[in-house]
């Protein structure tokens, strides 16, 4: 199976990742040993494993780093494996083989009463179906993982009570889950992941369930949250438009292989291969791409036009390709593109329709 095309980590990214997968793959069927065996001496496509060996491939060598704060989404079509993957992370499903590495700690080499203390100290987890406890108020269940490390009934219902004011439903803490809304019961639900102050948040889907308009509402909170808190997050989805707008970087998934890992921008401007590039084609490109993607070196540009008018326009390389468009609705001139400062390169109008129309191509 082909290796995962990936992109260097963040420039300004811690330098030790905070979880580090490695060679994870999750085979299901009393054959996986076997299955796995046969596929690494002989390339077995998913199909032929199911055929031999009455098996299914649901994670298939996934290596990937994340970084400390960041918010990394995986997303795929239905069946790709994103969902089993991140059950990996805290052992709720195990490997059949690969290594998992958070904050340093091993924790395929965890037993089971330091995996439990593990999961309750370090690792929050978000589902898709809120999983709220319906006889228990909304404060008792956000209070429930500080419950299970013994922290006496006053000081959990305190830290239970701020954590409900952050995500603002601090005045329904004596309501039943059955009182709120599907957005306000998945606010609970972050608020509890929240409670017992995780390193790490683990979030399947959890907006996919709610009406589109609440979907976004929760997504900016959600981001506002995420500005404060700084937690390490891994991200799962099924629409793209979510993760381009969730994710610091984006892993895509299919029949259980990441085949690329990237920024949106990397993504969209570069796609690994045909079904990337398939996967992306509907993303507007208004918003995620970015003057240092479009831009050509100036020494470039000087050797072909001479030197830059004096009056050009300049912009900081992050500025987003619709804010070039505008500019280049308003005038022809080039446009000069800096970072602190320096000039890194130039836009013409020709390259602004250029990233507009055709983009860039499969490498």
């Amino acid at each position: 199976m082909p290796e995962p095309a990936m992109s260097s980590p963040q420039a300004d990214a811690a330098d030790a990742p905070v979880i580090e997968i490695s060679n994870v793959w999750k085979i299901f069927g009393k054959n996986a040993d076997a299955a796995l065996e046969a596929i690494r001496k002989e390339g077995l496509s998913k199909a032929e494993v199911l055929e031999r060996f009455d098996a299914v491939v649901g994670v298939a060598d996934v290596s990937l780093e994340i970084n400390e704060g960041e918010i990394f989404c995986v997303m795929g079509l239905s069946g790709s494996g994103k969902s089993t993957l991140v059950r990996h992370f805290n052992r709720l499903l195990e490997p059949t083989a690969g290594k998992i590495m958070i904050e340093g700690t091993d924790v395929m080499a965890l037993e089971a009463q330091d995996l439990r203390h593990f999961r309750n100290r370090k690792i929050g987890m978000v589902f898709q179906n809120f999983a709220l406890l319906p006889h228990r108020s909304v404060l008792d269940n956000v209070a429930m993982p500080l419950e299970i490390r013994a922290v006496n009934k006053n000081e959990r219902m305190r830290l239970a009570a701020n954590i409900l004011k952050t995500v603002e439903l601090e005045a329904w803490g004596n309501k039943f889950a059955h009182e709120l809304s599907g957005g306000m019961q998945q606010r609970v639900g972050l608020a509890r992941a929240l409670a017992a102050d995780p390193d790490v948040l683990l979030m399947d889907e959890p907006f996919s369930a709610l009406d589109p308009l609440i979907r976004r509402q929760l997504q900016d909170e959600f981001l506002n949250l995420s500005n404060v808190m700084k937690k390490t997050t891994v991200f799962i989805t099924h629409d793209l438009d979510e993760a381009v707008r969730i994710g610091d970087r984006i892993a895509i998934m299919r029949d259980g292989m990441v085949v690329q890992i990237g920024t949106a921008e990397d993504i969209v401007m570069h796609p690994a291969d045909d079904y990337v590039a398939d996967f992306v084609a509907g993303i507007s490109r208004l918003k995620v791409v970015r003057a240092h993607a479009v831009m050509r070196p100036l020494a470039e540009f000087e050797a072909e036009h001479g030197a830059l008018p004096a009056d050009a326009a300049r912009v900081n390389e992050s500025e987003s390709l619709s804010t070039l468009i505008h500019m280049a609705i308003e005038r022809d001139a080039p446009i000069v593109v800096e970072d602190g400062g320096a000039e890194v390169g130039v836009v013409t109008r020709r390259d602004i329709l250029h990233t507009v129309i055709e983009g860039t191509e499969v490498s």
